[in-house]
């Protein structure tokens, strides 16, 4: 039986990829089959979950340990201005709190740091997610995409490796904070704008929209997605990657005082006191399918926290989540925490003593649930 935190996420994969919408002019309308080990958990929709496979302990603690490397040759500089981009020194501009470093521009409106320290961690959850969808960017099944938009682009490090994948493509990155790379692919750019307001890109004009982490940022998840759906093109996609923000276990080797379930527990209360519900993002195959999406499919997945997988690429994935976590802590509590709960730094910092205990703690078997989601805009929509 599993414990968890709040929400308990389903369970994890054996996925096999989905067909997309047959165009009109190319097929007659003949159902997609459901995947092996797949479930429909919606109604006319179609939503299709392909649920989680428990993660294998093993039976004495091993660590592993590597690293990715990349080039970026090639790449040119994205310093240059335009229509969508102001560089004006407000938009680039940093604010300072509790020894770490917030975006200026919309000040307020995202509680977590932009500092060198939490780019590195963002930049390890973007291998992590690599390593745990065996090497691939995405799972919703692109055909040479030409324009990708990725919201919240944060480091832009996907955005990247996007147009590195898809050099015919335009790829835009958009976020509140400036801190991407300036050399980059020549087909990349990123803009400083706020994703939740109104979007300048042209109706019908996107092949895939990709959003990755953004639970904790976004207020109003039923106007991005509705935002989402006016810009993509009939036969678009797109992807909304996201932990679960729960901590599990399926063996009764965590604890009931698990410092890190506390801890996602204040987060999540800190957060609401600013209108933003962490597990929004568990209804999102739901508001796919009210907007009008066609093609849905989740795919839920399990995170260990450590080193105590049997499987081999599992563990690497639980090092990865582990040490982000760990690396993390004072980042991802310290806005919540004092913002919305009203805390003191140093109540804070004695607070994580404890979870730094017990992340470390090889003996608890505890996992953070992944989940993406997929969806594509009919070719039948009227525009």
């Amino acid at each position: 039986m599993a414990a968890d935190m709040d929400n308990n996420p389903s369970q994890t994969p054996t996925t096999s990829d989905p067909d997309p919408e047959p165009h009109p002019a190319s097929a007659s309308a003949s159902a997609s089959a459901t995947p092996a080990g797949a479930r429909a958990t919606g109604p006319a929709s179609a939503i299709t979950t392909v649920d989680a496979d428990p993660i294998v302990a093993e039976e004495r603690g091993d660590e592993g340990d590597d690293g990715d490397d990349g080039g970026d040759d090639g790449y040119g500089s994205d310093l240059e201005s335009s229509a969508t981009t102001s560089i004006s020194s407000s938009v680039r501009d940093f604010t300072f709190e509790n020894n770490r470093r917030y975006h200026k521009y919309k000040e307020g409106r995202y509680h977590f740091p932009n500092d060198e320290p939490e780019q590195e961690r963002e930049d390890m959850r973007h291998a992590m997610v690599l390593h745990l969808c065996g090497g691939k960017l995405h799972l919703a099944p692109l055909d040479k995409p030409q324009n990708i938009l990725d919201i919240g682009t944060g480091t832009g490090i996907w955005a990247i490796d996007m147009g590195d994948e898809y050099p015919s493509a335009e790829v835009v990155g958009i976020d509140l904070s400036p801190i991407q790379p300036a050399w980059v692919p020549p087909n990349v750019r990123f803009v400083v704008d706020d994703g939740e307001a109104r979007w300048l890109e042209a109706p019908n004009s996107q092949d895939y929209v990709h959003y990755r982490n953004m639970a904790p940022a976004i207020k109003d998840w039923s106007k991005m997605i509705r935002q989402t759906f006016t810009a993509l093109r009939p036969g678009g996609w797109v992807e909304l990657q996201d932990l679960q923000w729960s901590y599990c276990c399926d063996d009764g080797t965590m604890p009931p005082d698990y410092g890190p379930v506390r801890m996602a527990s204040y987060i999540r209360q800190g957060l609401e006191a600013f209108g933003i519900d962490m597990h929004a993002s568990d209804k999102n195959e739901h508001r796919l399918a009210d907007t009008g999406f066609v093609n849905i499919h989740q795919r839920l997945m399990k995170l260990p926290v450590g080193t105590w997988a049997k499987d081999k690429n599992m563990k690497m994935v639980g090092l990865y989540n582990r040490s982000a976590i760990y690396d993390g802590l004072q980042g991802i509590t310290m806005g919540p925490l004092t913002r919305g709960l009203k805390w003191t730094k140093e109540e804070v910092e004695v607070f994580l003593t404890q979870v730094r205990r017990d992340l470390m703690n090889p003996q608890i078997h505890a996992y953070i649930g992944w989940q993406s989601i997929w969806a594509q805009k009919p070719y039948n929509v009227k525009s």
